[in-house]
């Protein structure tokens, strides 16, 4: 018998039981896929309707939620380009595809939201010193109905999957152009009411701070990914404990490194060291089961090697 077993196979106990995880992931994808085609076409078309609105009414408050929309409607369209790359075959260069390009359009959407809420809050602080003059009737006919366009465009992206970060990240950007949608109106309401143009920037900056704050924690999960930490949930010292209690045949465990290639898909590299005269390929079989069914780490590489007789 060898001094040690080195495996890079993936497989679990039960076979084939991947593939059919990997079918339904690809599903997902597909659909969620979708879900953002649709929300950022509808997105860029109220888009040119608020900027036909601006123009008409003079209102600087529709023109700069136009502006609002496009880098919303371009978020999408980058939160779609991530789901079509991560759809791409692995190959030589790159042997776990491009998994990451929706983590890496996540990370961005994030850092987007953060720089549209400085934004929003930067603009709220002219308006405040200088006022400008809103039209209120034509606001509210136009902020109405950019509210009935976002709540459709956040329902259809409500409908997917809500651990996908980069879904996640896109419903964001539609809920800030919804929440936008909510103060325009409420602004609008204002104005009309008591003629009181400080309303629109003061609801706006409240508005910038729910999106700021969505952002920072986007990417702040995203960004953790991307530098390989370790998946929320799991624990070097916790596993090692785990396989020398759980398993009679390991003696030790190093080289501990899990990380997670996208939100759902986590992996673990690990060294075992095998009691003597164990079966170094039972052990590595027995550590790779313990991981998939205590930690949900099916995609485990296991070097195991024995201590000497």
């Amino acid at each position: 018998m060898s001094s040690h077993s080195h495996s890079h196979d993936h497989d679990d106990e039960h076979g084939h039981g991947h593939d059919h995880a990997h079918h339904h992931a690809d599903m997902g994808t597909a659909d969620s896929r979708r879900r953002v085609a649709i929300a950022a076409a509808l997105t860029a078309a109220f888009m040119f309707a608020e900027v036909a609105g601006g123009i008409l009414s003079g209102s600087l408050a529709l023109l700069a939620d136009a502006a609002h929309m496009l880098t919303d409607a371009g978020s999408l369209v980058l939160a779609w380009v991530g789901y079509k790359l991560a759809e791409r075959p692995a190959d030589s260069q790159r042997s776990f595809g491009f998994s990451r390009m929706k983590i890496l359009a996540a990370f961005t959407n994030g850092i987007l939201l953060v720089l549209l809420a400085i934004w929003i809050v930067w603009e709220a602080i002219h308006r405040l010193m200088a006022p400008v003059e809103v039209l209120g009737g034509l606001l509210m006919v136009v902020a109405v109905a950019g509210l009935v366009v976002n709540v459709i465009a956040f329902l259809v992206l409500h409908g997917g999957n809500k651990d996908d970060l980069n879904m996640r990240g896109a419903l964001w950007h539609v809920a800030g152009d919804m929440l936008g949608s909510v103060a325009a109106i409420a602004a609008a309401g204002i104005i009309m009411a008591t003629g009181w143009m400080a309303a629109d920037p003061i609801l706006s900056v409240f508005v910038a701070l729910l999106v700021g704050v969505a952002g920072v924690r986007i990417a702040r999960q995203s960004g953790h990914i991307l530098l390989e930490g370790t998946p929320e949930g799991l624990s070097s010292a916790d596993i090692t404990a785990d396989l020398i209690m759980s398993i009679p045949a390991v003696s030790g465990v190093s080289h501990v490194h899990a990380w997670a290639l996208t939100e759902t898909k986590r992996l673990i590299t690990l060294e075992v060291t095998a009691e003597p005269g164990a079966c170094t390929e039972m052990v590595r079989r027995d550590v790779k089961a313990r991981l998939a069914h205590a930690f949900d780490l099916s995609h485990a590489t296991v070097e195991v090697v024995s201590e000497p007789l």
